[in-house]
């Protein structure tokens, strides 16, 4: 088959030609130096074509957060009483790092051009923001009628961002080596140990408890097991493992 017949390569969706071309301007020129007109002539299309997928410059450098923030808040929607809170917002923190593990190589880009910009920086925070709001407002509907509902969904949506980002940017510092996923789920399991329905048992009286088990008592087999907090007295320890074994 001779070369003249091979179909042609396709070209890339409009979208994603503006973002190869925005990035590949600004890794050459910098991000201040390039205009929109340059990223609009690169990529061959009209200024028109720019501003009908981006409000402004910016946004070509976070052009799945629209995205991301959309599916993030759906997914919280979707959630029924049968989920537990904080693992619901948890796994709806993954849906962002699902984002930028899908292409490791634009998201470190997009990561050092941040360090370097300020408005970009200034601009990465505000979006980070919006997806904090977005889990207080599902968790404050939650824990809707507890007297510190309000307080508690703030303070846990603003640890699970945290938690997700102290991760997800020790793996792009990283320039993207190994799994974020490992890391994240790491971070975001010390969130759900801390604040999530096991947190909410009430503590034990402050003494010991002993369960016995095995043989009958006074039989060499016998297992004595004691439970103690860890704040309980030494004396109250000893008194009940004496009672326990009948010493008192």
């Amino acid at each position: 088959m001779s070369s003249s017949s091979a179909v042609p390569a396709a070209k890339p969706p409009i979208r994603d030609a503006l973002v190869a071309a925005a990035f590949r301007l600004f890794l050459e020129r910098g991000y201040e130096q390039t205009t929109v007109d340059d990223i609009v002539a690169l990529a061959g299309v009209g200024r028109r074509s720019f501003f009908r997928y981006f409000p402004s410059k910016e946004d070509v450098v976070f052009p799945d957060h629209e995205r991301c923030l959309a599916d993030m808040t759906a997914f919280l929607a979707a959630g029924g009483a049968e989920h537990e809170p904080v693992r619901r917002v948890c796994d709806a923190a993954r849906l962002v790092l699902r984002m930028y593990a899908e292409n490791p190589a634009f998201s470190v880009q997009r990561y050092r051009l941040t360090r370097q910009v300020p408005g970009l920086r200034a601009y990465e925070l505000s979006v980070v923001w919006r997806y904090e709001r977005a889990l207080a407002e599902y968790l404050r509907a939650r824990f809707a009628g507890r007297p510190d509902g309000t307080l508690r969904a703030d303070v846990i949506a603003a640890a699970v961002v945290a938690a997700h980002n102290n991760a997800l940017r020790s793996w792009l510092r990283s320039d993207g080596e190994g799994d974020p996923g490992a890391a994240v789920d790491h971070a975001l399991g010390y969130v759900q140990k801390t604040f999530g329905r096991s947190a909410d048992v009430p503590a034990a009286p402050a003494r010991a408890g002993v369960v016995t088990a095995g043989a009958q008592p006074g039989q060499p087999d016998d297992v004595v097991v004691l439970v103690s907090r860890r704040d309980a007295p030494l004396w109250r320890v000893v008194q009940e493992l004496e009672t326990a074994l009948g010493r008192d």
